[in-house]
């Protein structure tokens, strides 16, 4: 059996996560996997978190879900987030449609909130993104953006949050709007059968987590979206 916690594992947040990992007692050590897609197929996969995307994209024939986390954003129902649309903050242009040819960043092609949000929110808008610049990670996005790389980026509004912690996005950078709210990161396992022992165990462990390791993550709960709540968005095209 492999577990692990790939989602969100910043190294500043390495010690309230170690200390999550110990109260979910799974009795494995926490991996560090490099190819995240060979890791979310593996059928010896106990624990794991993945983006919306993938699930969508076909981890969902193999993987059972947990639940998803609650990270009590601005808009947000208890297991849903969103993306912050972001300039620099001496961009004068505020209207989305004066972006259509600038150089716009998103992380991966198979993310959800650097993506897929991205291309959804564009087409509520009226607006092709006809310059992607894709950055490989969201905080890169941001630093293309603090460097004039790029004059628009996509990003996780949790990482944005953690972001502005490190960076000096606050004052650099400013959200020109959010995206609607989608089914957050959620937690899976490959064990089918062993899914609401682990749920129980999840719950239990975020519940447990000492507060200021809860503030530091910004991990408040565990809440239950469906299947069928993911499964709901359509699928963006390639970039």
């Amino acid at each position: 059996m492999i577990a692990s916690l790939p989602m969100y594992d910043r190294p500043e947040l390495r010690g309230a996560h170690d200390r999550l990992w110990a109260l979910l007692d799974l009795g494995l050590p926490r991996t560090d996997p490099d190819d995240l897609w060979a890791h979310w197929h593996d059928p010896d996969l106990l624990f794991s978190q993945t983006c919306g995307l993938p699930y969508r994209m076909g981890l969902d024939k193999h993987l059972t879900l947990l639940g998803a986390p609650d990270f009590k954003l601005p808009g947000c129902p208890p297991g849903y987030y969103n993306s912050v649309i972001v300039t620099r903050t001496d961009d004068p242009r505020s209207d989305m449609a004066a972006f259509a040819k600038a150089p716009v960043a998103f992380n991966q092609p198979h993310s959800q909130s650097g993506w897929g949000a991205l291309f959804a929110y564009g087409a509520a808008h009226g607006v092709t993104f006809a310059n992607l610049v894709e950055t490989g990670g969201h905080a890169a996005s941001a630093r293309a953006l603090l460097d004039e790389t790029v004059d628009l980026a996509c990003i996780d509004a949790h990482t944005y949050w953690l972001l502005c912690r490190e960076m000096p996005l606050a004052t650099d950078l400013r959200i020109l709007d959010r995206t609607p709210p989608t089914p957050a990161t959620p937690y899976v396992t490959a064990q089918a059968d062993r899914a609401p022992q682990l749920r129980a165990k999840l719950e239990a462990a975020v519940s447990a987590l000492p507060t200021d390791d809860k503030a530091h993550l910004g991990l408040h709960g565990i809440a239950h979206v469906s299947h069928d709540a993911f499964m709901a968005l359509p699928l963006p095209p390639q970039p």
